[in-house]
């Protein structure tokens, strides 16, 4: 039987174990402070809207490809053309490896942006361009699966049109639905169309 000396050493020897061991999964193994990163980024995820022609689609109607996908408006008077406009360039960059990623805008702005009136803006710009739109409930819900912020902002000139704060980012896909990386605002035509091939050849 041990004695009561060994087994407050053993039990010392274990409370030193459990700490060691909680210190290591909180710092990591690089010794900086914070939980250790595993897994992917929770980002995107199955959707169901309204595409420019007034079909309902599905996240699963995409699948096997690349998604690009940019949330904006056809309201917004600068940020959203630029990036489309960018996206649209580089698509064109990449040539023959374009074919493998569909480009999609999501309107978070439904109220104005029907199919009709995506219709007309999307065809500005790449012709693979998918624009979807859906109810309030719709945009809420993938808003909420991209993490994207989206908010209406009043003028207080009530004969200036509404504005809508919202995300910038533009998220790459893979074609299993997972998230693979995001370009931020401001990434010019050769760095995204870099950024793509990259990601598409891997």
């Amino acid at each position: 039987m041990p004695s009561r000396r060994s087994l407050i050493f053993a039990l010392g020897v274990l409370s030193v174990a459990l700490i060691m061991g909680g210190a290591a999964l909180f710092f990591g193994g690089n010794g900086r402070l914070g939980p250790i990163a595993t897994g992917k980024a929770l980002v995107g995820g199955p959707f169901e809207l309204t595409n420019q022609d007034g079909k309902r689609v599905r996240s699963s109607d995409f699948a096997g490809k690349y998604l690009l996908v940019v949330f904006g408006y056809t309201y917004c008077p600068d940020i959203c053309p630029g990036e489309l406009q960018v996206v649209s360039a580089a698509l064109d960059e990449l040539g023959r490896a374009a074919e493998r990623i569909q480009p999609i805008f999501v309107t978070v702005d439904p109220a104005r942006d029907t199919p009709e009136v995506l219709k007309d803006y999307v065809g500005n710009f790449h012709p693979d361009f998918v624009g979807l739109t859906g109810s309030e409930e719709d945009i809420a819900a993938i808003a909420r699966a991209y993490k994207v912020y989206y908010r209406k902002v009043e003028q207080t000139d009530p004969s200036i049109p509404y504005l809508m704060d919202h995300t910038t980012l533009i998220y790459l896909m893979g074609p299993d639905g997972s998230y693979v990386t995001h370009f931020a605002y401001g990434t010019n035509v050769a760095g995204l169309a870099e950024g793509l091939r990259k990601a598409v050849a891997s």
